[in-house]
């Protein structure tokens, strides 16, 4: 990993870094920037797909479609982690409101990591490649509601947000040093 930074909030470790979110050996899951369809696609779902295997795709195709602001959580296929979570962010200026569903896609993710005991959890910058979310208010939304919910939770002691850039990770550092302060 390049260069990365790390902040206590509530017992919880939040990290930034720039990686490949399809190689997190040390987390329990990863989170998919999913497609409606929870099918292969570009960045972080092709990623994640190409690195699980046909396994992923045959188990999400019961799931399909879900909506915008929702997740699922499936087993991880070949992939170093025991689940994938995914999530299906808002496209920006198309789903509306944006900010709220975005919200809602970390919110339901870090549910799911409760409701499975999970002690790690890995995000992508949801729907801010292809999807067009401006990443400050992406990363802005990102890092306040995983203060908040984790403030309630129990089991998830360390969560990552890996990221594709050295601007993206400059994004999330500052956001996270603003939470901490």
């Amino acid at each position: 990993m390049s260069s990365s930074m790390e902040i206590l909030v509530n017992g919880v470790t939040l990290e930034s870094c720039i990686g490949d979110i399809a190689n997190q050996q040390d987390m329990d899951a990863v989170v998919n920037a999913a497609n409606a369809q929870l099918q292969t696609g570009s960045g972080v779902a092709g990623a994640l797909h190409r690195a699980a295997g046909p396994g992923l795709a045959e188990e999400c195709r019961a799931y399909a479609p879900i909506q915008p602001g929702d997740a699922i959580i499936t087993s991880a296929h070949n992939l170093p982690n025991r689940y994938v979570i995914h999530c299906l962010g808002p496209v920006y200026g198309r789903d509306e409101p944006a900010d709220e569903l975005l919200a809602s896609c970390y919110r339901r993710a870090l549910q799911l990591a409760e409701d499975n005991s999970l002690s790690s959890l890995c995000f992508p910058a949801i729907s801010t490649g292809a999807f067009g979310f401006p990443l400050e208010e992406a990363t802005e939304i990102a890092v306040n509601t995983v203060r908040e919910v984790i403030a309630e939770r129990s089991t998830l002691k360390r969560i990552r947000f890996i990221l594709h850039d050295e601007n993206a990770l400059q994004v999330y550092t500052r956001k996270l040093q603003a939470i901490r302060s």
